[in-house]
């Protein structure tokens, strides 16, 4: 874990967010941890470019060098989302929706926080992916929209992690993989007899993952117990 500064857990409304956050704050090594969420202060909405500048504006203020920022946020089958079983079941509204919260929150995120990490020292920018955007992966089929939006995040991962170490080498920027954890996300979803981690777990599992991270394993897409995912 980068050690100092401060630690920024965004999606602490939802279970794995909210463990994180639980998570991070015993952990002396930080300066600070801050949560953000809709109902937190300052006020944060994932799909308003305008809440995430002034989150980013607030954050810049404590003048402390960020070294870790957690993106826990995504929908399966709720907000509007849909998670279709088969072609005749894609909806534009519902599949636009699925990209502005799984693929362009996030990457709004990465543009507004990833200029505020430091120019040197050891910092992570980690967002929270699913196996199910691998597409080498992809043997089931379905989920047409969260699958294609978890792809395109992973590809701005990618993207973002190459213009990140032209102006800080030190800095990562990784996709996670936590599991199939104990939310509202997979509420519905979990198949019998898979089994379920509870969010604490979860969170236990992805903050040893960055712990483990080293300078290449930048632009890197890596499951709950550090193994890398094919795209």
């Amino acid at each position: 874990m980068p050690a100092g500064g401060l630690v920024l857990v965004f999606g602490t409304g939802g279970g794995i967010g909210r463990a994180l956050h639980a998570r991070l704050r015993t952990d002396t090594r930080h300066a600070g941890v801050m949560a953000f969420s809709r109902s937190g202060r300052p006020s944060f909405e994932l799909c308003d470019e305008t809440s995430i500048a002034a989150a980013a504006s607030a954050v810049a203020a404590h003048a402390l060098d960020i070294r870790l920022v957690l993106v826990a946020t995504g929908a399966l089958a709720r907000e509007g989302c849909v998670a279709e079983k088969k072609l005749k079941q894609i909806d534009p509204a519902a599949l636009a929706r699925a990209f502005s919260i799984n693929t362009i929150g996030p990457a709004l995120l990465m543009k507004h926080f990833m200029p505020l990490l430091p120019r040197a020292g050891r910092s992570v920018f980690a967002v929270l992916s699913a196996r199910v955007g691998s597409i080498s992966d992809n043997r089931l089929g379905g989920w047409y929209g969260y699958r294609a939006a978890k792809a395109a995040l992973n590809q701005i991962v990618r993207t973002a992690a190459v213009e990140l170490k032209r102006s800080r080498p030190e800095a990562l920027c990784v996709a996670l993989h936590p599991g199939t954890v104990d939310t509202r996300l997979s509420a519905g979803f979990a198949k019998q007899g898979l089994a379920l981690q509870a969010p604490d777990t979860a969170a236990e599992k992805i903050l040893g993952v960055i712990d483990s991270l080293r300078p290449e394993d930048s632009g890197g897409f890596f499951d709950q117990g550090g193994n890398t995912i094919p795209w």
